[in-house]
Parts: structure tokens; sequence; C-alpha cells
């Protein structure tokens, strides 16, 4: 068998089907070379006791730790049993409680003074942390000899450990140790492990083999030994997809495209001579890129990215005008109908007369704005489609709608998609592919993005960055409330929401959950599972129409409370924004629906309800819907959480800066790198391990040029077949498509 197909072998076939069904559901592993790249996410050193005291709540632990003491209590009348253990490390204690029948065999095991890795969530009862029913796995200790009754367990330690204990990412049903065992499966498989990296690039910068680099991370003897398999996979992550995207930069190189210069005295020339303000030199700067671009004959591939309010969409607009002046049309794309509604609304308005072209009152150099979306009557959706083949529509903004194979183009220039983590990549590439030649591409996010993230993931993609706000914005004030502790500052909270509707503005109050029918039988069955650790404690996120209804009644009696969210009719939810937009709704309740993209600069105070739900990049998008007229705005961040806790932190870092870019780098320092190449989005897991793209930046541009040297030289990689097979095993063809940001 060749080294590609045994690693490429379901685990089924070496493991048994039960122990495959839990890592291919819980963990995504599938194959040996699945299993073979998770490696341990730390190390254990033998006799070293992990520390108690630094337990994080609410997440999976693994421990090791001496047991103090064990005790079985009886209630109802001695009908039911819980058993209590007490472990300890030195740097604190932990209570492991077990009930009902698991109480016998841990009774019998976990013996005063015996040592074992504990795995379980770390949750809260009665003020202090406890782990429910943890798995367990005893440890020999270094009194056992050779024929202790721990000596078994003590000697398949060693066998898998060495002298470190590798702790693996687990999950419920399949623990650290377990993990490590199907490991010790695997793992001579490791030497048919294709080498990707150049014989050339390998030796010149002291890497050991791959075969040698997965044995030292999975089964180290020494911290040194971690240490040179971390370097040698941080570059093998590194630099394939920099192969990836390099690749894909000199593919698209090669695509024909038309060239759209701009015309003098044109419809953009019209457009400017309407602005009321100028603009501001960092879009100038950026729209100079752009045209740039649009002016050579091969497609343009341009990430534009900037902070919430910084005018990316007038950038945007600007660039569309230019191609409608060259004879092109421009598409939209928007992630939702409430968004394709309202930049179809904002263009409308910013344009004026001269979104009516051929129409009675129209300017004599307009041009059509038509919108799309699934929704929208039989009668405008051919009168749409009818303007989008004939070429009167110079400019389409509409949802996922204007994918479908009926929608023609008379000539597609330019394509500009919103928020490009919404779309799949199906979807752009159909968009793209309704051009006779492939359109020009625009990518705008809202989300600013640090400098090494947009080089790993957006690294096909030349950047344009807007940091620098219009001026006339104004400044957001943002606080913490913490609910709990302190109940009064929240009912400060809706005094303040009452003051600025009295001051003629508005307000947004933002839930994680909409709280309907569905969401109700959800937690009723949840309920009826009963509690499992922390979930006793836990209650379910706010939702929409409860908290609705609580304001109408309560602190916001009197008011005129509407609220928006994703499963109401499409007309319904047009309404609503049209009526708040227009100032007919003082306090709108909604759900993340209103994330991008909606702009009600009348609207000056949110609060966010169990803002910690919320991630930190989420809050800022949030944030970012006020302050946008003249008005201050005030950004209210509402928690139950205690005030010692992570997601109190991260609030914390929320309130103190209105830098995204900062805020993005605590983001992604605070999540799993995995989610950095968006894990939902691309349908397959990320292939991110080791690799930390905002410590790492040295490894991933050095990474970036040798790949860039490697491709220019041979971009078919027909002399580095080994190089070609990595990459067609670690990026699937689906998943190197993704890497197309178009």
């Amino acid at each position: 068998m060749d080294p590609v197909s045994v690693l490429s072998e379901p685990l089924k076939k070496t493991l048994g089907p039960a122990t495959a069904k839990v890592l291919g559901e819980q963990l995504g592993l599938h194959t040996v070379g699945d299993l073979l790249h998770h490696y341990p996410r730390r190390y254990e050193e033998r006799g070293q006791l992990t520390h108690l005291s630094d337990l994080p709540l609410d997440e999976e632990v693994t421990v090791v730790a001496q047991v103090a003491d064990a005790r079985v209590h009886t209630f109802n009348g001695g009908r039911g049993q819980r058993l209590e253990v007490t472990i300890t490390d030195g740097s604190g204690r932990l209570q492991l409680v077990f009930f009902g029948r698991g109480v016998h065999k841990p009774h019998k095991e976990l013996l005063p003074g015996s040592r074992a890795m504990f795995a379980g969530k770390v949750s809260v009862f009665n003020h202090r942390l406890q782990l429910a029913h943890p798995s367990y796995a005893k440890l020999g200790t270094a009194a056992d000899g050779p024929d202790g009754s721990e000596a078994s367990d003590a000697s398949a330690i060693e066998s898998w450990a060495g002298a470190l204990i590798p702790i693996y990412p687990a999950c419920k049903g399949m623990e650290s140790w377990k993990v490590a065992k199907a490991v010790d499966a695997v793992l001579p498989r490791a030497r048919d492990a294709v080498d990707p990296l150049p014989d050339v690039l390998r030796e010149g910068r002291g890497f050991p083999s791959l075969p040698e680099a997965l044995l030292k991370i999975h089964r180290p003897h020494t911290k040194d030994d971690v240490e040179d398999a971390r370097a040698r996979l941080k570059w093998d992550e590194a630099f394939v997809l920099q192969v990836a995207l390099a690749r894909r930069r000199h593919a698209d190189a090669q695509l024909p495209a038309v060239a759209r210069r701009p015309v003098a005295g044109g419809l953009l020339d019209a457009f400017d001579a309407k602005l009321p303000f100028t603009l501001t030199d960092g879009q100038r700067k950026v729209t100079g890129e752009i045209f740039d671009d649009l002016a050579t004959e091969h497609p343009m591939h341009r990430l534009l990215q900037g902070e919430v309010g910084s005018g990316k969409t007038l950038v945007a607009l600007r660039a569309m005008l230019a191609v409608v002046d060259a004879g092109g049309q421009a598409a939209m794309l928007a992630p939702t109908e409430v968004l394709a509604q309202q930049h179809h609304r904002s263009v409308v308005e910013m344009m004026g007369e001269l979104a009516e072209g051929g129409m009675l009152g129209g300017a004599e150099q307009g041009t059509k704005v038509v919108l799309l979306t699934g929704s929208m009557g039989a009668a405008a959706r051919r009168a749409a489609l009818l303007d989008l083949v004939t070429g009167e529509a110079g400019i389409v903004i509409g949802t996922h709608a204007l994918i479908e194979d009926k929608v023609k183009f008379h000539d597609l220039g330019l394509v500009v998609v919103d928020e490009q983590h919404r779309f799949g990549v199906e979807q752009r590439d159909a968009l793209r592919s309704k051009g006779k030649q492939p359109p020009h591409l625009l990518v705008m996010t809202a989300t600013p993005i640090p400098r090494t993230v947009a080089m790993t993931v957006f690294g096909d993609l030349e950047t344009s960055v807007l940091d620098q706000l219009p001026a006339g914005r104004s400044p957001i004030a943002s606080h913490v409330v913490p609910a709990r502790d302190k109940p009064h500052f929240l009912e400060r909270a809706w005094e303040r929401i009452r003051e600025e509707v009295d001051k003629g503005h508005q307000a947004y109050v933002v839930c994680p959950r909409i709280g309907d029918d569905e969401d109700a039988t959800a937690q009723k069955k949840k309920a009826a599972e009963g509690p499992r650790g922390d979930d006793a404690e836990k209650r379910p996120p706010l939702a929409v129409l409860d908290v609705a209804d609580q304001l109408s009644r309560g602190p916001l009696a009197g008011l005129r409370i509407e609220v928006l969210h994703g499963r109401m009719a499409p007309d319904d939810k047009d309404d609503v924004m049209r009526r708040f937009s227009a100032g007919e709704v003082d306090v709108l309740v909604a759900t993340t629906v209103i994330e991008v993209g909606v702009n009600v600069p009348n609207a000056t105070a949110m609060v966010i309800m169990d803002a910690d739900r919320f991630g930190v990049s989420q809050l800022h998008q949030l944030r970012g819907r006020v302050g946008r007229g003249s008005a201050p705005g005030l950004c209210l961040l509402v928690s139950e959480m205690p005030e010692a806790s992570p997601a109190r932190a991260r609030l914390g870092a929320v309130a103190a800066t209105l830098d995204g870019f900062e805020l993005s780098r605590i983001d992604l320092e605070q999540r799993r790198e995995g989610d950095v190449l968006g894990q939902a989005q691309s349908g397959a897991r990320s292939s991110l391990r080791v690799l930390a793209v905002i410590d790492d930046e040295e490894i991933i541009e050095a990474a970036r040029q040798e790949a860039v040297a490697v491709v220019e030289g041979d971009p078919e990689l027909e002399r580095l077949p080994e190089l070609r097979t990595a990459l067609d095993a670690l990026l699937d063809q689906e998943r190197e498509q993704y890497l197309d940001k178009g």
C-alpha cells in the first residue's frame, strides 16, 4: 500500500467502529492522517502536579492530582448516595462528585494517597468549583514496586507518555488518555508520512523529517523534542497554506479581464459633484488602489477592510459607478435581505436622480439601481431580471438570489461581496461566472483583521485598509453593566434609554435569542434531560420576544417598541426597519440581524443583553450601529457573569477601546486558532493546529516568501511531487477553493 493511502485509511479499520465513530463525530478525525495531526495541547511532567488554583470555569479540563479525602454521603432517608472526593496538588483543592450507582467503583479505587488523571467540565456548586462525574485514569506512584498493584498502570503510562504525559484536545466520551491510546495504535504509520518540505528548505533550516517530528510531538522524551517538532510542524502548516495561496494568485494573474477605466464627465464625476462632503485621505488612497486594479486586463482580487463606519460602502459605490461609466455592470452581494434592502436604500439616497436612469426625472447620465431578493413578487422580479439582461440596470444589489441560473447580465464587470464570511465559495464563484470574462472582485469586511491573519487567510487578495473615520462621526462611550452584582446599574441603563428617547433619539436593545415556540421546545427538552454539571445553574440566553414584552410593560412602558429578528417575513422586517429609520419607532429590540450595514444616524444608544454570549468582534460590530450621527453614542454591555470571569474580562476589553484592530487581536488570542480559517464557513476542519497566526508572524512571512519562489519556478509543482501530494491531502480541492476568497 502506498504511503498516501496508508494515511488516508479510515480509523475504523485500525481502531474499531465505536472509537472511530466518537473521534469522527466529536473531534472531526476520520483517517489515520487526521489522528497523526491531532497534536497534544500540552504535556504533564511525571511527578509534577497541575495547578488546581487556575482552573477555568465552564471548560473541559484534564488534571493530575492526589486524592486527599473520599467520603460517601447518604440522602433521601438513605436511599440515595453521593461520593465526594477531594483532590489536591499543593496549589489548591478541587471536589469531585459521583451520584447513584456511579459511586461504587470510584469509592474502591480513589483511596486517599492515590494519584490519577481526572477529566471533566469545571462547574460551580455551593460557591465551590467541582467536577461532576469526571472520567479518571489511575497513575502509579514512585513507591510502587515491580509487583505492586499500580505497576500495570504505571508501565502503561510509561509506554505512551515517556517522561512527559501528553494532554490531548478531548471531548465527552473520548478523554485525553483514550485519545493517547488511539494515537499509540496509529503512530507506527507515521513513518509513511509524505514530507512536503523540499529537501533544500528542510536541511537549510535544520528541521527534522516529518515522520521524526510526528514521533517527537506525540511521544517526546524531553522538552527539546517538543520544541523541535513544533517548529517543524508550524513550518509545514504555514508553508503548505502559502503555497496554496501563491498558486491561486499565480492562476488568477493568468486570467483575462476587461479593463474598466473611469470616464471623464460620466456618472462618477456627476456623483462626486453631488457629495456634501469631501472624501477622507484614507478613502482617496484606497480608491486609487482599486481604480489602478480595475484598469488592468486581469481580474482585481482585493479585500477592503475597515473600521465600523469608515465609509467602505461609499468607496465600493464609487468603484461600481466607475465600472458603469466604462460600459459594464456592477453587482453587490449582501448576506441578508435586511442588509441588501439597507444597501439599496442608502445607494439610491446617495445617488438621487442618478439612480433613475431612463426614468422620468432621472439624470441624463444616470443608471438604474435595482434590488433582487428571494422574497420579491413575481412582477418586480421579472422587471429586475429584464433590466439586468438588457443592461438597463448598471447596478444590482441583492442576496444569494443573484446567483440563480435565470439571472443573466448584459456585461458584468465588478462583483462586490459584502461581509464575505457569510458566503460559501460556491455562491461567490457562481456570481463571478456570470461575466463574459471573469469580473473584477472587491471583498468588503467590517471586521478589522490583524496583518498576520490577512496574510494567512486572505493571502490571495491584495488588501486595502480604511482606518480613518469620516469627519462628523461621534465618539461612543461603552460601559459594562454588572446586572447580578449591581441590579441598580441595570435600572439606570433603562433610565438612560428613556433620556435618549426624550431627546428625540432612538435606541437598540440586542438579545442573543429570538424566544419563540421553537426555542421554548429546545429549552424544555434540555431541562427534561436533567442538570449536567454547569448546566444545572445556567439559564437560557435572554430572548427578543421576552425582553420586548418585559420592557413594554416595565421600565420602557409608553415608548414605541418593535422587534426585529431573522424568522420574521421579509416584508415585515423591511417594514420595521423603514419605520425605525423614519423615526416612527423609539426602541428596536433585535437579534444580531442588525450587526452589519444598518445605518440609522438618529440611533444613539444600545443595550446588549447577555453581552458575554457574543464574541469580541461581534460586540464591536453591534456597537458600530450607534454614534453614526452628530450626537454621541452610548453602548451598555449587560452581563450576569462574575467580575473575575474571562467573559467579563472580554467585555472590559471591548469597553476600554474603540480600536477594532486591537479588539480583533484580543478576539483571536482568546479563540482557538482553528477558528481563524473559518471552520464553519469552509465545511472542513482547519489545517492550523500548531501555527499561531498572532504570534508566528515571522514564520508566516518567511513561508510566504519561500512559497512565492517555489511557485514562480514551478507553478504545477512538477519537480516537487511530495509537496503536491501533501497539498492534495491537507487542502483537498474543496478546501483549496475555499482559500480563494473570490
